[in-house]
């Protein structure tokens, strides 16, 4: 969205061009393309580091009560304004099997009023990618599709697409290439835009707990049909190949009633690790010949050993053995995304849990946190055996998102206000093996840089660095004290909701390249949604998102509330 704002001091009043999350090509309009049209259908771990002593523990959370979640959609979609069309997006193709460059979105409207012009009405999408919509309408039930390339599509879909599929494109072209831009496999967010209302913003990922089959292994991503769409409960992978182009409803695999529940990685001369399943099934699985894989060392292991029956309701811990995993599984303490997929006859189905690894020493695991949210991440408490912990959290927190600002105040600003609640200074850059690497912040494309302190009991506010050079403006619009660090992200806060967390640096590695790749210990994180109850007036309307709770981490809506933006107070 290309904006205008302007900041006004006492009698002063300064131009600030915010930043657009949309293409600037300028190409021609795009002319739909339907089917009728188509021609044919690893290394090792090193330079670890301790974790900061300062690091807060999580107290309580909702596991005591609840402590085995179904991995199922997280969390209510909220409050939908029917009386408006409200966009959604059914099933996206990041990653097409057999090296193919296709990718495609598949767009519908999942609550409201049909659509009598989609260029009339602005429809677009924004994020990952940019397309705006030719002329036409688009009615409740009508599923269609944005692809990078209509042509790979029509020939890969021939013949298996319903009368009348839409199917437009290309997408706009990437502004520093040049070329058609490109969803990254790695994961991103897809966001459908109409008139500022309705909107959504829809996640992918290549990590867990996103299924790894829609990763280049034949699969699309599917929405289940509720949920929030930034959260990976709220997906799943198609249970037919290639997926189902505009037809909706589309199936998912199932999941196996067995889950990765926690999992600790070795400690050199301390302990080999473990891994703990869960079963909330009501009947006992025999989990003899299934297999974990680990992504970061590309290596499979099959389950084997005395025990391998997860009981009903129950836990199995698998001690990391040879006898457990052959010759034995040593599992990184820098991290990593680990798989476990069920075996019948000795050969893999496409049944899936994963769990990705923290870097860090303790182990990383599943909990429900405050609001009902299913949440991973590093462990507070290891308990090998029984219910989990809540998630360790801190010291730095996200204390405050004014992530949808009210663009009918032309003072009302985008920001992010972190805190930190130890007991001592941090220093936002990390000495690691000798080599400094900064803190990040996922989801707004911040890294910090020397000089970066957050002090004990202190606030640090965050804008976009389209206003960098009016850091004096923003401190007497908002009043902000001298004493209080003012900094800038690259990226956008989604007006519709998305993961956002605080990441400090934990280790590396060298590559064959002699680049280092970085692993992150999360200090912090949350998936916010406009759709939290009680919490709509965040959404564009003059609040932000403040923090009430700081005993877990900022996931689900039961530890925010919707209050008057006071960055820096």
């Amino acid at each position: 969205m290309n904006t205008k704002k302007w900041l006004a001091v006492g009698s002063c009043v300064t131009a600030l061009g915010l930043f657009s999350a949309c293409s600037d090509d300028e190409s021609s309009p795009v002319i739909p393309v339907t089917p009728e049209s188509s021609s044919a259908i690893t290394p090792e771990s090193s330079g670890d580091v301790a974790t900061s002593s300062s690091d807060i523990s999580t107290g309580s959370s909702s596991s005591a009560t609840n402590p085995n979640p179904v991995l199922s959609s997280s969390s209510a979609e909220g409050v939908i304004d029917t009386t408006i069309t409200n966009m959604g997006v059914s099933e996206i193709m990041y990653n097409a099997p057999g090296g193919s460059a296709l990718e495609w979105v598949e767009v519908y409207i999942k609550k409201g009023p049909d659509i009598t012009d989609m260029q009339l009405s602005n429809l677009r999408l924004d994020g990952a990618v940019s397309f705006n919509f030719p002329t036409g309408s688009l009615k409740k039930g009508e599923y269609v599709i944005v692809t990078n390339d209509p042509t790979l599509f029509n020939e890969t879909y021939a013949g298996k697409l319903p009368a009348g599929c839409k199917v437009y494109g290309p997408w706009d072209k990437d502004t520093k290439t040049g070329t058609v831009a490109k969803l990254v496999n790695e994961g991103d967010v897809v966001e459908v835009k109409l008139k500022g209302e309705g909107d959504v913003s829809a996640a992918f990922s290549s990590q867990p707990p996103w299924p790894s089959l829609a990763d280049g292994k034949g699969r699309t991503l599917v929405y289940r049909g509720s949920g929030n769409e930034a959260d990976p409960n709220s997906w799943g992978a198609s249970a037919v190949e290639n997926g189902s182009p505009c037809a909706g409803g589309d199936k998912v695999l199932d999941a196996s009633t067995v889950r990765l529940n926690e999992i600790k990685p070795y400690s050199l001369g301390v302990t080999d690790g473990w891994v703990e399943l869960y079963n909330y099934g009501s009947a006992p699985v025999d989990i003899k010949g299934w297999e974990l894989e680990s992504k970061l060392k590309g290596k499979k292991w099959t389950i084997g050993g005395a025990n391998t029956v997860v009981p009903a309701n129950g836990y199995l811990l698998l001690e990391a053995t040879a006898d457990v995993f052959g010759d034995g599984l040593y599992l990184s303490d820098n991290g990593d995304e680990i798989y476990l997929f069920e075996a019948v006859a000795g050969s893999r189905t496409g049944k899936e849990t994963s769990l990705l690894i923290s870097a860090g020493k303790q182990s990383s695991g599943f909990v429900e946190v405050a609001g009902g949210t299913v949440a991973q991440g590093a462990m507070a408490t290891e308990t090998p055996g029984a219910a989990n912990s809540a998630l360790k959290a801190g010291p730095i927190f996200i204390n405050e998102i004014h992530y949808h600002e009210n663009e009918n105040d032309p003072n009302d600003l985008e920001f992010l206000e972190l805190v930190n609640k130890g007991t001592t200074d941090v220093t936002l850059v990390e000495n690691v093996n000798n080599t400094p690497q900064g803190w990040k912040i996922e989801g707004v494309n911040m890294e910090f840089a020397a000089g970066d302190v957050i002090p004990a009991g202190g606030k640090m506010v965050l804008f976009n660095d389209s206003l960098k050079t009016k850091e004096a403006l923003l401190r007497a619009r908002y009043t902000i004290d001298e004493t209080v660090p003012v900094r800038f992200y690259a990226g956008k806060l989604s007006n519709r909701g998305e993961t956002v967390a605080v990441k400090k640096p934990y280790s590396y590695v060298t590559k064959a390249d002699n680049t280092k790749l970085w692993y992150y210990e999360i200090s912090d994180a949350t998936l916010y949604s406009d759709r939290w109850p009680g919490m709509t007036d965040a959404d564009g309307k003059g609040k932000s998102l403040n923090r009430k709770e700081f005993t877990t981490t900022g996931y689900g809506s039961a530890v925010w509330s919707a209050l008057a933006p006071t960055p820096g107070k």
